[in-house]
């Protein structure tokens, strides 16, 4: 036998290509991830968010006051979409996530800033994510300067040499310093249950079929929902020993403050566990080897790491790619342990991510049992 031969060579080869075409969800995953990642960094990451919802709490309605809110929305940072009536609305609006920022201008505004003596402006921000506030509140003293400079004219002249006519007064709420960690661990959560969760329960199945055992659970006396209860309940004990794991070194490692319930987190990672599991079950009907059941986990965990809010500021976004971070059940998570680690939020506050969540599961599990049902026959 010769060291090389070009027409064994060229056999395998042919073999090769053969078995490619007929593996079609590994050839559709070769060319779809590549086109997901382009699509998805190149239009959908943006690290300069735009149009940020902002309410306005305005006891003056003087000329100042229309002139610079007309300059904060005009910025291209600041949508003014809602007009509070109470400082008790502000808080609530950012404690839901409603808004990004709150800007209160004082009674006596405009007469202030004409006697010249530098009336308070108050802007809070949500600065659970800095990196979602951190260029708009930048810019917040050019925009004020620049806006009411055109306005100083006359015996109002003078007030230009001063630093700022205003004073600018800048709350950064439930992450004053702007500490990354505050943002980052406690997302970790969801997207390690993510990754873990789904690929361990597709790989699950798909190994029992490959092993051939596959055949044993499907001659017990059991309901298709039966062993899909009974594959999950296992897994959702392992995603509370890694939450434990985090939450420790969150506390202990990166001094990430509690301000919520935790009986109220633990009663969330059920559905948010489950959801997930629910989709792994999926996957392992549908795909024949375990190859694919972690192709098919991969293409579900890198729109969820990239849409969810995780690494990139989710309102920087553009709108399509909004609609599809809503769809996945860790953008509805992530807002709701950093609302209740961070801001301390109670039920009322989360019950509009719980609500996607359920549907979620829902459907997925739908979804399965259905895929499974066909699996039986």
């Amino acid at each position: 036998m010769t060291r090389f031969s070009p027409s064994r060579f060229v056999a395998v080869l042919v073999k090769e290509f053969i078995q490619m075409r007929r593996d079609r969800l590994t050839f559709a995953m070769m060319v779809a991830v590549p086109i997901l990642q382009l699509i998805l960094f190149g239009y959908a990451i943006n690290s300069d968010p735009k149009r940020l919802p902002t309410a306005v709490l305005a006891a003056d309605s003087g000329p100042f006051t229309r002139t610079l809110l007309a300059a904060l929305g005009n910025s291209g940072y600041f949508d003014l979409r809602r007009v509070a009536t109470g400082e008790e609305e502000l808080d609530r609006w950012l404690a839901e996530g409603e808004v990004q920022f709150a800007v209160t201008i004082p009674a006596g505004f405009s007469r202030a800033l004409q006697r010249g003596e530098r009336p308070v402006l108050l802007v809070e921000a949500d600065a659970t994510d800095p990196a979602a506030t951190s260029n708009a509140l930048g810019a917040l003293a050019t925009i004020a300067r620049q806006s009411l400079d055109p306005e100083l004219t006359g015996p109002l002249a003078g007030l230009r040499a001063s630093p700022d006519p205003v004073e600018l007064r800048i709350h950064r709420r439930y992450n004053p310093e702007g500490i990354t960690q505050y943002n980052v661990v406690p997302g970790l959560m969801g997207v390690v249950l993510t990754m873990t969760m789904v690929m361990m329960t597709a790989l699950a199945m798909t190994r029992e079929r490959e092993r051939g055992t596959m055949e044993n659970l499907l001659a017990m006396p059991v309901r298709p929902f039966e062993v899909m209860l009974g594959k999950i309940v296992p897994f959702i004990l392992v995603g509370y020993v890694q939450v434990l794991l985090i939450m420790l070194a969150a506390w202990l490692l990166f001094g990430v403050p509690i301000l919520g319930s935790l009986l109220l987190l633990s009663f969330v990672l059920i559905l948010f566990i489950a959801a997930n599991l629910a989709v792994g079950f999926t996957f392992s009907t549908v795909a024949k080897n375990q190859l694919q059941a972690m192709q098919m986990s991969f293409f579900f965990f890198l729109p969820s790491l990239l849409l969810s809010g995780f690494m990139f500021p989710f309102r920087g976004m553009p709108g399509w790619a909004q609609l599809v971070g809503e769809l996945l059940p860790l953008t509805h998570f992530l807002r709701i342990v950093r609302g209740i680690l961070l801001k301390g939020n109670g039920l009322s506050e989360i019950a509009g991510e719980i609500a996607p969540l359920l549907i979620f599961l829902a459907v997925v599990t739908v979804v399965a049992l259905k895929r499974y049902r066909q699996t039986l026959d």
